[in-house]
């Protein structure tokens, strides 16, 4: 069974540059969490922060190596030199028996998007971890929410449009400290 931690600043996570991050550097802000990418942190860059963790698990997504991700990200997809402006982790799983603890602890905590609690994937041919469970991150731009206190706040399916959690992002960001 994957370790689930008691808070959200237990946790913990390796970047692209192999820094082991430990998440109470992230207390007092908004987390973003995706398992892909986004652009919202720009428009918050001391108040809110953006975590990427690319995954394995659905499809085609980084069909590269960790230190790839960075080089392709600039040059292939979305390319024209894109630099990310927020930590990316290394590639994790985010469901299955080697779910990482990020992950758990999310879906334990949130254990299934508020704006899709119902399905989980439309093809079960794309089910390729086990065990499988309705709390499982069903595809990619899945997105969770933090709270400046480290409560994770709520959960998006991958068809809520990251810019749309911006009123959420503002509602939580009148709670920090400035």
């Amino acid at each position: 069974m994957t370790f689930i931690a008691k808070t959200f600043y237990d946790l913990r996570a390796t970047s692209l540059e192999g820094d082991s991050v430990d998440f109470n550097v992230f207390r007092g802000r908004v987390v973003l969490i995706e398992n892909v990418l986004n652009q919202l942190q720009s428009k918050y860059p001391h108040r809110l922060v953006v975590l990427g963790f690319p995954c394995n698990q659905f499809g085609y997504q980084e069909n590269c190596t960790n230190g790839e991700i960075l080089h392709s990200l600039q040059h292939v997809r979305p390319g024209g030199g894109f630099k990310p402006n927020f930590t990316l982790f290394e590639k994790c799983d985010v469901n299955g028996a080697n779910t990482h603890p990020v992950f758990a602890y999310l879906k334990f905590k949130l254990p299934y998007p508020e704006d899709d609690p119902s399905s989980l994937m439309q093809d079960p041919r794309f089910l390729v971890w086990s065990p499988v469970s309705r709390a499982d991150v069903s595809w990619n731009f899945e997105k969770f929410l933090i709270g400046p206190e480290g409560e994770p706040f709520k959960r998006y399916s991958r068809n809520f449009p990251t810019i749309d959690v911006e009123p959420d992002i503002q509602r939580l960001l009148r709670l920090t400290k400035t």
